[in-house]
């Protein structure tokens, strides 16, 4: 319930959707109707980094929370502009914002059957092997344990069904006390990814071309780790809060003394990077091990 007026996130989310339709329906905004899924990319990855700004430079407060809204709003915002355009595709490739809800509601159940075991939400669809989930396993490579679990909405393709070769449902006969550990949760991604993704038969498939540098180059270790690419620094325990800040301050400085020194020698430091960790997956590229 919203805090203020008592009003139901439903309706809220039904008079976004209204006014969506009407800027992009005749006599509404020529240039929200002009927008397709590749020119709102751009605003779709600066809201993203706002959302970012927002938390990691305000403390908590008053105005942190008016940020956050504001610019969370500005995130979902693209989501359902992106999903108000497919509306309007025709045959295969039509989709509205209920099929992007159901899909993200049955990525949830189907990859945490630690806690939905045979749960009813998550039948309909054809199998989909174990269940895991995406962003813990990439979360593990800089932050094992706890961090993995609590990275548990990652990206994925959406198809529901936990059922495993014999029938039987994954966990059904675990009782439901403990959060599987990151190894767990490896083995359970690696499994469904197998299955929503059998396109991606490389160790690097997946990762998004248009990642900044240094994202991409997180992105790029994550995979090698998780494909155990030899010669590629195994993740470490994860830090106490303290020794977080330590390395990330000195990590910081060490960082920005390199960016002082080529930005001085007219080097462009994000092109450098980028071009060096392409080299990496180059190098280091292969076929998934079955």
């Amino acid at each position: 319930m919203n805090g203020e007026d008592g009003t139901a996130p439903g309706q809220e989310f039904e008079r976004l959707l209204a006014v969506m339709d009407r800027l992009r329906s005749p006599g509404g905004c020529p240039w929200d109707a002009a927008q397709t899924h590749e020119s709102l990319l751009r605003y779709l990855v600066e809201e993203a980094y706002e959302v970012v700004e927002a938390v990691e430079t305000l403390e908590p407060s008053r105005r942190r929370r008016d940020e956050l809204v504001e610019e969370l709003g500005d995130v979902l915002l693209q989501v359902v502009f992106h999903a108000r355009i497919g509306q309007e595709h025709t045959g295969e490739e039509q989709f509205d914002v209920s099929d992007v809800i159901d899909a993200v509601t049955a990525k949830l159940v189907r990859r945490h059957p630690h806690v939905f075991p045979g749960n009813d939400a998550a039948e309909g669809q054809p199998a989909a092997g174990n269940a895991a989930t995406s962003s813990a396993v990439e979360a593990t490579s800089f932050a094992n344990g706890a961090a993995a679990a609590s990275f548990a909405t990652g990206a994925g393709t959406a198809s529901r069904g936990t059922a495993t070769p014999d029938g039987a449902t994954p966990d059904s006969a675990t009782p439901n006390t403990a959060a599987p550990d990151s190894a767990e949760l490896s083995a359970r991604w690696d499994a469904v990814k197998r299955d929503e993704k059998p396109h991606r038969t490389r160790i690097f498939d997946g990762i998004p071309p248009a990642l900044p540098a240094l994202a991409y180059g997180e992105k790029a270790f994550s995979k090698a780790r998780r494909h155990a690419v030899a010669g590629v620094a195994v993740a470490q325990a994860e830090p106490t809060a303290e020794e977080r800040e330590a390395g990330e301050r000195e990590l910081g400085d060490h960082l920005l003394a390199l960016l002082e020194s080529s930005s001085a020698r007219g080097l462009d430091a994000e092109r450098a990077l980028r071009q060096a960790v392409r080299r990496f997956v180059r190098e280091n590229d292969g076929p998934v091990a079955r």
